[in-house]
Formats: structure tokens, C-alpha cells, sequence
């Protein structure tokens, strides 16, 4: 039963929303920032549209907590992982429709996104290496034979970097992460036993009389963008490695990912100095159903030359459970795991309230409750084409951020963006994921110790009704009240 304090707050909240709520989906609509200094800092986002990462502030409640059926209480003496950031893919097409914006326009979205202060604070990307199914062509940064040739090409330096430096001047602490789609041609061959030259961007396997060459390749990358004042925090071996489909692909089972780490990329890496994590896998939960290819990370591991390189494993959720994720961290709790891409689209984007609930539920809470250090998205921005994408790649997939390319101002923020902006928000970068307790009647609750002082939360209310709940720390205490089909992200001092 609500207290009248609770219902007045509900009755305050509701008014908040019906006067000083953002515009529906589609308008240039941004976060509402607080007007005073309250106890706690709190963003709302509703499943109807109206509130669209909301700030209202909070004020500790006095007294003892005596809501004992509806409290949730933070348990941080019980802790897990550690998060690195939440983020997403800043690729060719995303990086090209952001550039076709006004500079004014594009800053005033960028902050709103990437700024840890007055914005969500996103804070880590996944970038490729050479083409994805989202570039502006086909290519790697090596396409004429001999390693030598290697150059950064006008994708990187037109579009990407560009965009990566406005990010960088935002929130310096982004992450990078990067994955290749592809090796360049002149390293595949058709099968392993054969080694027939395969000249396409699609499918095709690593030839290992390559592995030096292709290992100086990630070196020389990384290094290039360090030269332009980036660094690249971690790489993932293959984007996709049971994928022979893609637009760009390149199939790399797990003895080939095993062999080429342990003799040819963690050499290269500790000759050149390089500290960035290497990822395995890349993929999805289910390992295409694959059956000599299932818990592809942990017969890798199982090599100690191999694992003395590897950081952890990296997901995608197009196919099996994340259920999986506790089953990798059970047998390998010393490897880390990642979370590294989920598409929106026509399959299923379908109204902005099932897509808050549902992202928030399968893509954010089933993977920070299962030990994932990030949670990484694909595809910022788009347009309302959905493009531009590569032939044969990803033609029904939807930007987080979709832009009209009649004026490119217009501006369309679906329900991805606001999750990954409340996971953004909560947990910052270098926190620790913490235990909580008690009432959860149709919630999803997350906690983070921050390394800033602050407890971050986010709650997901899938009733169709709103709820009211007390946060207890142990320290202070404070009502919630959330909206039906909403998620709520809340900060404060401990």
C-alpha cells in the first residue's frame, strides 16, 4: 500500500511528466537536467513516450525505514564484476550521417550521449578494423599485398577519427574497441587443406602462412590511431567467426583463433609494447549451433600459451540464451566477458514501450547480471533508409539514433538509446556491480559501487502500473516512484 507520501510523490511525478515532459520519439528531444541540488539525482524514461531520460531530484527520506515489503536494500559488502563502460558503435555510416549534420546539431546530440556530466554518459565504442556492413565501401586498411602497404584509408580518416575526437573532447575517458569483419584478400584461402586463393570479402579462412603479416596488422592499427591521439583499449580477434555470410566475413573456428594468438598476435602485441585486450569469439550465445565449435572461448583457455594472452570473450545475442554467460564464467571465473553487439530493427523494433522493456531486460540486465564487464550496442546513428550499409549486409537494421537524410537534423531517438543511456549513467567506469535484496515483484534491479563516492541504480518496472519502492543502502533511504513500463537510473553520495 502507497503511503500519502508516496502518493504524492506519484501525483508530482505525473505532473512533471504531462508539463515539463520531452517530445514524443521523433522530435529533437534530450534529457531535462534538475533545477536544484537534491540528495539524489534521477532519470526516468517511460515505455509511453513521455518522459525521455527525465531528471528529477530526490531528497533522503527521515527517520527509520519501516516499508519493509516494498524496500530494496543494497548489499555492497557482496561484490561481482567490474564494469568498463556502455557504449555504442561508432562505424563508417554512423560516422558519415553524423558529419552531414550542422557542427551546433551535431555537438548539442554528442554531449547529450557522451558526456558523463550534463549528458548519459556513454563510454566505451566498438569501432572496425577496415570495413564493416555499415562502411561507405569495401576495404581494408591493407589491400595491396605485403604488410608494408598498410595505410589508414579515407573512412578512418575522413569520418571515424574525425568523430572519435569530437567524442574524445567530450568524455576523454571513452573506450575503443576494435574488431575486423575481415583480413585483407590476399591473406584467405578457400579451406585450410587446399590453401586456393579466395579473393572475396565474404567468407574465405585465414591463411596461416599469414598469421606474422596478419598479427602486424592489429600492431600497426593500433598504433596508427595512437599516432592520431586514440587508444584502442581492446580488440576482438574476428567480429562474427562462425559468420561466412556477412557482407565482409572471414570464418575462424577456435583451433585456427587459438593458434593464431598464441604464435603470431600476443608475440606481436608484448614485442611492440601493446597492452590492449585481446577478446576471442565475437559471436553469439548458441555458437551457430555449431557442435564442434560450442564453448568456443574455453577450449581456447584451455591452452595456457594461448590464454596467457587473452583478456576474455566477447557476445552477441542473435541467437541462444545469455544463460550461457554463466556457464563460460563458471569454468573460466579468471576470464573476462563482454558484451559487443545487439541490432534494433524491422525484426524487432516493432513500439518504443516493448523495445524499452525487452533491451532493457535481454540486452542490459540478462548481461550485467551474468559478470559482463560492458555492454556495447551496434549502429548509433542511421538514416531513415537505414543506411548507409554494404549489399548483402544488414538492410532492415535500425540506428539507435535515426537521422532524415532530407534535412539531417531531424532526429528520431529510439528506446536502445535510452537504455544504454541509463546503464551509461548509473555505472561509471572502474564501478563495481553490488548485491540487492528484497522487494521485485515484476523489477529488474541492478547496483554499482562508483569509483566517484556514489551508489548507482536502475530499476525496470515491467507492470503495467506504477510502482513505489524504498531504497535503503543502509545508510539512507529514499522512495522511488516508477512509472508503469519504465526504467528509472538513480544516483548518490554514499
Amino acid at each position: 500500500m502507497k503511503t500519502n507520501h508516496s502518493i504524492f510523490l506519484f501525483s508530482l511525478l505525473t505532473l512533471l511528466s504531462a508539463c515539463g515532459g520531452n517530445q514524443p520519439s521523433g522530435g529533437d528531444e534530450g534529457q531535462t537536467q534538475p533545477t536544484e541540488v537534491r540528495d539524489v539525482k534521477t532519470y526516468i524514461t517511460t515505455g509511453d513516450n513521455t518522459m525521455h531520460f527525465d531528471a528529477v531530484g530526490r531528497d533522503f527520506a527521515e527517520g527509520e525505514n519501516m516499508n519493509f515489503e516494498t524496500t530494496i536494500y543494497l548489499k555492497p559488502e557482496t561484490r561481482y564484476q567490474q564494469f568498463d563502460g556502455f557504449g555504442v558503435a561508432l562505424n563508417g555510416s554512423a560516422c558519415y550521417n553524423l558529419l552531414k549534420m550542422s557542427q551546433e546539431d551535431r555537438q548539442k546530440l554528442l554531449r547529450e550521449t557522451f558526456d558523463p556530466e550534463t549528458g548519459m554518459g556513454y563510454s566505451y565504442t566498438r569501432i572496425a578494423i577496415g570495413c564493416s556492413d555499415f562502411s561507405l565501401s569495401d576495404y581494408t586498411c591493407c589491400d595491396q599485398k605485403g604488410i608494408e602497404n598498410f595505410a589508414l584509408t579515407a573512412e578512418e580518416l575522413n569520418y571515424v577519427i574525425p568523430i572519435l575526437k569530437e567524442v574524445l573532447a567530450i568524455n576523454p575517458n571513452l573506450k575503443v574497441m576494435g574488431s575486423p569483419w575481415t583480413c585483407p584478400r590476399w591473406m584467405k584461402v578457400s579451406d585450410l587443406s587446399s590453401k586456393g586463393a579466395y579473393n572475396s570479402w565474404t567468407g574465405g579462412q585465414l591463411n596461416p602462412d599469414y598469421y606474422e603479416d596478419y598479427a602486424q596488422y592489429f600492431v600497426k592499427w593500433i598504433e596508427a590511431f595512437a599516432a592520431e591521439g586514440i587508444k584502442i583499449e581492446s580488440v576482438t580477434i574476428q567480429n562474427e567467426p562462425l559468420n561466412r555470410g556477412n557482407s565482409a566475413s572471414l570464418f575462424m573456428g577456435w583451433t585456427e583463433c587459438r593458434d593464431f594468438v598464441k604464435t603470431a598476435l600476443g608475440p606481436a602485441f608484448e614485442q611492440a609494447g601493446i597492452k590492449t585486450k585481446i577478446l576471442v569469439f565475437d559471436h553469439n550465445y548458441n555458437y551457430d549451433n555449431m557442435n564442434d565449435q560450442q564453448q568456443y572461448p574455453l577450449k581456447i583457455y584451455r591452452d595456457p600459451q594461448a590464454a596467457q594472452y587473452i583478456d576474455g570473450a566477447a557476445y552477441h545475442n542473435y541467437g541462444g540464451s545469455p544463460t550461457e554467460l554463466d556457464n563460460i564464467h563458471s569454468q573460466a571465473p579468471d576470464k573476462n566477458l563482454y558484451f559487443t553487439e545487439h541490432s534494433i530493427g524491422t525484426w524487432n523494433y516493432h513500439n518504443f514501450s516493448d523495445a524499452l522493456m525487452n533491451d532493457m531486460r535481454d540486452v542490459g540486465m540478462a548481461t550485467i547480471t551474468r559478470w559482463c564487464k560492458s555492454v556495447i550496442v551496434w549502429n548509433y546513428m542511421l538514416d531513415n533508409e537505414r543506411g548507409p550499409y554494404r549489399p548483402g549486409g544488414c538492410g532492415t537494421c535500425y540506428g539507435l539514433v535515426e537521422i532524415n537524410n532530407r534535412d539531417y537534423s531531424t532526429l528520431n531517438r529510439r528506446a536502445t538509446y535510452y537504455v544504454i543511456g541509463h546503464l551509461a549513467k548509473a555505472f561509471k567506469a572502474g564501478s563495481t556491480r553490488i548485491d540487492v535484496k528484497g522487494y521485485s515483484t515484476n523489477l529488474n534491479v541492478a547496483a554499482a559501487e562508483n569509483p566517484d563516492g556514489t551508489y548507482g541504480l536502475v530499476l525496470q518496472n515491467m507492470n503495467d502500473a506504477g510502482v513505489t519502492v524504498t531504497v535503503d543502502d543502509g545508510t539512507h533511504h529514499f522512495d522511488v516512484v516508477m512509472p508503469a513500463k519504465s526504467v528509472t537510473t538513480c544516483l548518490w553520495n554514499k
